[in-house]
């Protein structure tokens, strides 16, 4: 069990970014732990499986288009996942278009972010999503 002190902690929140570009997995790396989040890469939604279990992200970013699995096949396993179906899972994808934000809709994820982001659009969804997951903290009692 987590205290509102680690919650409201941006370095006790980890971050996972799931993305075949190594410049994208880097980017969002250097942005997120400029900003003191803990960040876990993962090249494909397979890496991405086998690392959830110890890594036990807050947020998820998921590339759309990936080899072996793809990010709608990736995002659909995470939300049937009896143990991660409530985190936050937002897509990333250099396309813009209704039909594949819709299509993230319909697997579960919770956002949609169009690459190449920018710093302040990363951080805003991640401040977005974290905010709604921390705990008020809880005030002595007034004598």
């Amino acid at each position: 069990m987590t205290t509102a002190t680690e919650q409201s902690d941006p370095a006790s929140l980890k971050v996972m970014v799931i993305d075949d570009s190594s410049t994208i997995r880097r980017s969002a790396e250097i942005f997120l732990g400029q900003a003191g989040y803990q960040v876990v890469l993962a090249e494909d939604g397979f890496d991405a499986l086998a690392k959830m279990n110890d890594s036990r992200p807050a947020l998820i970013f998921c590339d759309i288009l990936m080899p072996r699995l793809d990010g709608y096949q990736t995002c659909a396993l995470i939300k049937k996942s009896a143990r991660f179906h409530a985190t936050p899972v937002i897509m990333l994808s250099s396309k813009d278009g209704l039909f594949d934000r819709a299509r993230g809709a319909l697997v579960g994820s919770d956002a949609y972010l169009t690459k190449p982001f920018t710093k302040d659009s990363l951080l805003k969804i991640v401040r977005e999503f974290t905010a709604t997951t921390q705990a008020v903290p809880v005030l002595p009692e007034s004598p």
